[in-house]
Order: C-alpha cells, then structure tokens, then sequence
C-alpha cells in the first residue's frame, strides 16, 4: 500500500524465513546505492519463524546456548551487520525493515532510530498500552516496569539504511531466556499480549504501524 504518493511503499508479505528478508534487504540497498529504484522507500513488515540475530555488539556470553541445542530446538541464528546485540525473532512478533534514503531525511541517523521508537509507541498506544523511551537506550519501554516491549536496530550505509524494529505483540517470551537480550537479563522482554485482555491480530497491528510511519516520517 502506498504512503504518501510515491515516497514511501509498505509491503507486508506475512511469515518469511529471517535469511529471506535479510538478502532482500541487500538487494534492495544495493539497487539504490547503484542509482535503481532511488525515488521510492520502502517498509517491509514480516513475521519470522524462530531466529536468534547477534548484531556488532554481541559478545559470547550474550548467547546462552550452543548450535547444536540450537538446531535440535529447531531455531536459526544468524551473525549480521546491523548494531546491537543479541535478539528474538518469531511468530506473534512484527518485524520492520526500512530501506530509506536518509539523504532526503536530514542525514541524521540518530534522529531516524528516534522517529522509529515514535513510530512504536504511537502504535502501542493505539491498543492502549503506554510504552515510552529511556535514557540512553533505544527501544519502546513500558517505562514504570522497565520492561522492553520493542527492539531497534539498524544498518546504514551511504546514508541507505536496512535492518529495522521488532515489536513483541504476542510471542513465546521463554525463547528470549537462551540469549541476553540487548545485553539485559531475558526477564526485561515484554508483549503486548501481558499488557492487554486479548493480544490485537498481527495485520492490525502491521496496519497501525505503517499508518504511524505515514505520521512520523510525513
């Protein structure tokens, strides 16, 4: 569905496998940074089976399960790019790529991570549940509890950028006790679902999300 004429275009394309999305989005930048399709940006919005992402932050002890408990358990694991450290990907869970040009957004990549977290919380506080930031953390927070409810993590270069959000609308938390999300102890993750009488249907949410984004970022 198009946002804002052609400048932005959401795609929502349902569950796809993590190593999918990932070269998608290398595609994607990488027709842009060679001058393809440079007039449109683009949100991509899907659900993952179980994956667990180490970012350029991540030390060993951030993962607290080897491979092999890994594969019997049925869960990938990837070593990517993007900044941060260790995170959940799965199903109950909404994850957002954008592949915007910051060049016609100010180049300012901090100001991109803090128009993301708006993005989030106004989606959060559409279904009622009020999230916030904290003070040198990225993220949406239910802040009285200091209970992380969405993760954000991006790559950029020349200025396009790739990776994005994850936000937790009704996933299976215990996946997030073999890793030290974001650095923190697991029992920091939250959900939609713990904060409301009955978790929203995903797609309503991917909806509500893309309608905050067309706010957000105009």
């Amino acid at each position: 569905m198009p946002i804002s004429g052609s400048e932005m275009l959401v795609c929502r394309v349902g569950r796809m496998s993590y190593e999918s999305a990932w070269s998608w989005q290398q595609d994607l930048r990488r027709d842009r940074l060679r001058g393809a399709g440079a007039g449109a940006d683009l949100l991509l919005l899907v659900e993952h089976p179980p994956t667990y992402t180490l970012g350029r932050s991540c030390r060993p002890e951030h993962l607290l399960a080897d491979g092999a408990a890994l594969e019997r358990a049925g869960i990938a694991l990837f070593h990517i790019e993007r900044g941060g450290s260790a995170t959940y990907h799965g199903p109950g869970q909404l994850v957002g790529y954008p592949i915007v040009n910051l060049k016609n957004r100010n180049r300012d990549v901090h100001l991109f991570i803090r128009n993301l977290e708006q993005v989030l919380i106004g989606a959060l506080a559409a279904f009622g549940v009020e999230a916030g930031t904290r003070q040198g953390l990225t993220g949406g927070w239910i802040e009285k509890e200091k209970k992380k409810i969405a993760s954000i993590g991006i790559h950029v270069r020349q200025w396009i950028t790739m990776h994005g959000f994850a936000l937790n609308v009704a996933p299976d938390l215990s996946h997030f006790s073999w890793i030290q999300p974001c650095g923190f102890d697991s029992g920091v993750m939250t959900s939609m679902a713990q904060w409301m009488a009955e978790a929203p249907d995903l797609e309503a949410v991917a909806v509500e999300v893309a309608r905050q984004f067309e706010e957000v970022f105009e």
